[in-house]
């Protein structure tokens, strides 16, 4: 349906979102009979409903004088229905308007098909914006430590920065994906030195973080008993920092082995990075640079030897930029999703580094926009260190952001043991399919079941990660992650794969004809209109997204749709509905519903499955 005929608002987008085309009508509509509220006034003031209302409008918003009934009373009398919106009623102080059901559907299910099936990218594109077209981000996440297992605490910022990847690029904006490793310090020292004793060149092939892990805890327990193997270790790591190439040509093949086998880790995660880069990239030069600015400022003063940054009157206490004593900037034996070791006045030890890795991106990308995506632990830290770039009047530091995230308590295996990530992942993968196999039939037709089971292990994971808001903390469930039943990720998965079918099942009515030769108007039921007007939120809740951070919201959406294809399967019947038009309309509103479903899934970096 052709949205010509509708007056033009700036920053809609009727053609890639569908209730943008109804919003405009029904501000159309209140500014023909309240000319003083302007269209854009009005838009804004057009709200999607409560139950049994498309579009609601509190005429209050709008401060026209007196009591606001009257106002909406004149909208009701002088409204004339249209090809969008087909009735209007006047409740109090409030308007319900109600979108015409024909157009809606043909509307909406148009815009999904040309922009799943013709978009002008060659991608499934239904829900993308260009909002951010022209700008570009750069997301810094994941940020693990070398010679540290790939364990439970970085999953959160793993997940949470692949979403925002995902919907930076969905809003049209140029993203650059970084993990940030820890990659230097003395803890390099101690491996070295461990290796030596402990080392072997066969394990370290075969899975370089868990051997180099292996290691470190064997030759820590050893420091711990003998001094000497920590001043071996600090002899060590200063031939690393003093340049000595026999030093560093270990260190740099333990780092290239380690981001090999992350690599593995992430694609298991359907993860990928633009980027790796880690604490050792930082030039000494940027953050000597950064420490003298601050001085020739007269931003920094000397406390007990170290040097520090004052930022009492900012209520963010004081930021140490040099230790007492230390040469190395770079030492820092966490990476930045764990736990920080703090000085006594609170303060972490790594802003140097982390301003010049700034000052460096930034020369390097032209970024508009900067993300960390890092533990809620280090709010003061990050906070210090974005106030630190801003008193350096840097004019690009107002663009850097901070997406915090609880904490997740009690994620381990069902036994209680370790908690690195592959084992959980390995265990999610053993239980779904052992639950697969109970159904032979079905079990038989998928191609490969042990990658099928490990995805639906992961996408049980992100759901249930992914469930609420991201700040909170949340307490790692196995029997309700793992269940087919609820707002559980197999639960999503699961409607996904029936929708998938329905193609398989209904041989006789595909291939389905255009978009165009489809009678929508056949689609008269309550629930099929309930389905079509969930899809056509999702471009807005993309939008919404993006904006808040929050992927929280992709997941409740695609909750309330998957509950509502399941509610729909006895009302809207395809397979043995004797009028063909009608079944072809209903399987063209289901072919639909799967492609935004799977849209909404590859947003939260799942793979829908198309059998399980």
């Amino acid at each position: 349906m052709s949205t010509s005929t509708l007056p033009s608002i700036p920053g809609t987008d009727p053609e890639r979102s569908p209730l943008d085309a109804f919003k405009i009508a029904v501000a159309a509509s209140i500014n023909k009979a309240l000319p003083e509220v302007s269209l854009e006034a009005a838009y804004k003031a057009a709200d999607i409903g409560r139950k049994g209302v498309d579009f609601s409008v509190a005429v209050a918003r709008f401060k026209l004088g007196g009591k606001p009934d009257p106002w909406a009373k004149k909208v009701e009398e002088s409204f004339v229905a249209d090809d969008y919106i087909e009735s209007v009623k006047a409740e109090g102080a409030f308007l319900s308007f109600t979108a015409r059901t024909t157009s809606l559907t043909r509307n909406v299910l148009t815009t999904i098909d040309h922009f799943t099936n013709n978009s002008p990218t060659g991608q499934p594109s239904y829900g993308s914006n260009e909002t951010g077209k022209g700008k570009n981000v750069v997301i810094e996440y994941s940020s693990p430590n070398i010679a540290k297992q790939f364990h439970v605490g970085h999953l959160r910022s793993t997940i949470i920065g692949a979403f925002l990847c995902n919907v930076y690029k969905a809003c049209g904006w140029e993203v650059t994906s970084l993990n940030y490793l820890g990659d230097w310090g003395r803890q390099f020292g101690l491996i070295a030195v461990g290796f030596e004793k402990y080392g072997s060149e066969e394990e370290l092939e075969k899975n370089a973080i868990r051997h180099l892990y292996d290691v470190y805890v064997k030759i820590n327990k050893d420091a711990e008993e003998d001094e000497s193997v920590n001043d071996a270790a600090r002899a060590y790591f200063k031939r690393m920092e003093d340049g000595d190439e026999s030093a560093l040509s270990h260190w740099r093949k333990w780092r290239e082995l380690s981001i090999e086998r992350y690599k593995t880790e992430y694609e298991r995660l359907n993860v990928a990075f633009d980027i790796y880069s880690g604490e050792s990239q930082v030039g000494k030069e940027s953050q000597d640079s950064c420490l003298k600015r601050l001085e020739d400022m007269g931003l920094v003063s000397d406390s007990n030897g170290a040097k520090i940054v004052d930022l009492e009157k900012y209520k963010l206490g004081k930021a140490v930029v040099r230790k007492k004593g230390s040469l190395d900037l770079r030492a820092s034996a966490l990476a930045k999703n764990e736990m920080l070791t703090h000085h006594s006045d609170g303060t972490s030890i790594y802003l140097t580094r982390d301003i010049g890795g700034a000052v460096e991106r930034y020369e390097k990308y032209k970024f508009d926009k900067m993300i960390y995506v890092v533990a809620s632990q280090q709010d003061l830290h990050l906070a210090q260190f974005f106030k630190v770039l801003e008193l350096l009047e840097y004019p690009w530091a107002k663009s850097l952001e901070h997406v915090n995230f609880g904490m997740v308590q009690g994620m381990s295996t069902r036994k209680g043991t370790a908690v690195f990530l592959e084992q959980i992942i390995e265990e999610a993968a053993k239980v779904m399919h052992e639950q697969m196999q109970s159904n032979e039939e079905k079990y038989k037709q998928i191609e490969n079941p042990q990658e099928t089971a490990q995805e639906i292990g992961i996408t049980a994971m992100k759901i249930q990660d992914m469930s609420a808001k991201r700040i909170n903390n949340y307490t790692f469930n196995w029997s309700r992650m793992l269940s087919f039943e609820g707002d559980t990720g197999p639960y999503i998965q699961y409607a996904h794969v029936r929708l998938a079918s329905m193609e398989r099942k209904n041989p006789n009515l595909v291939p389905l004809p255009p978009a165009a030769e489809i009678q929508f108007e056949l689609l008269s039921e309550a629930k099929a209109r309930d389905i079509v007007f969930l899809l056509a939120t999702y471009p807005d809740v993309v939008k919404t997204a993006q904006e808040r951070h929050e992927p929280s919201g992709v997941v409740t959406f695609c909750m309330k749709l998957a509950h509502l294809i399941a509610s729909a399967w006895e009302t809207l019947i395809v397979k043995g509905e004797p009028d063909e038009q009608k079944a072809r309309a209903r399987l063209f509103l289901f072919i639909c519903a799967r492609d935004v479903l799977g849209a909404g899934l590859r947003l939260l970096s799942i793979k829908p499955l198309d059998r399980m």
